[in-house]
């Protein structure tokens, strides 16, 4: 399905913006200003194709993902200034993610696939197991919260997925994956390695989650034959 005119204006901001925070995430001071202004300006993007999809899954579906980039946004601004402020945007994606978890719950009950759930907890002991021997005291039970709700919030996707089959739950799920992906990179390269190609590697993958979030507000029209 062709996407209207205004989301596809929107997705051209939305590459446009990341592009430029990709590229200008370095750190250098002459770049600062560039950075500041494109990440933010990629994520109201998302907001705004969530915001203006035609026939949504449901009014409550794209109230709760609105919610959930809001409050991203809220964590991209804490992130990206130069004072660590770690903990106020792991709280603030905390709260997306938790916003995303009930949008997916109006759609499919919790756990509703436990091998969803069993993959991804998987997942999380293998990211927890490697991370809390470096972790500061003071970090180690706000991170195995947010891994959990993380967790929770990909799990819940990818069940929906399974259950119904739906081009909303597969990008709700594929968001969901990607999320974990950007997380788990941004987590490890702060705490345990040097990540290769680190700012292509989280960026680029948490704009594709947000992007596959905010498009699977839009229900769209499959023609059977």
């Amino acid at each position: 399905m062709q996407l209207p005119v205004s989301q596809r204006l929107l997705t051209a901001l939305l590459v446009s913006g990341a592009l430029i925070a990709i590229v200008t995430a370095s750190g250098r001071p002459d770049w600062l200003l560039a950075h500041y202004i494109a990440k933010p300006l990629a994520t109201v993007a998302i907001l705004l194709i969530a915001a203006t999809a035609s026939t949504p899954v449901s009014a409550r579906y794209r109230q709760l993902i609105i919610a959930g980039l809001a409050s991203s946004l809220v964590g991209d601004v804490l992130l990206m200034l130069p004072n660590d402020h770690f903990v106020p945007g792991l709280i603030a994606f905390l709260v997306a993610h938790l916003c995303y978890i009930g949008a997916f719950l109006t759609q499919s009950r919790m756990a509703s696939r436990p091998i969803a759930f069993l993959g991804y907890a998987l997942v999380a002991a293998t990211l927890l197991s490697s991370l809390l021997p470096v972790l500061p005291n003071g970090l180690r039970v706000p991170v195995i919260v947010y891994v959990a709700v993380i967790t929770i919030m990909a799990a819940q996707g990818a069940g929906w997925m399974l259950q119904s089959g739906s081009e909303q739950a597969r990008r709700a799920a594929i968001g969901g994956a990607w999320f974990v992906v950007s997380d788990a990179a941004l987590a490890i390269d702060r705490f345990r390695i040097d990540v290769p190609y680190r700012d292509v590697v989280v960026l680029g993958s948490y704009f594709v989650a947000q992007w596959c979030l905010a498009r699977s507000v839009a229900r769209d029209r499959v023609t059977r034959l």
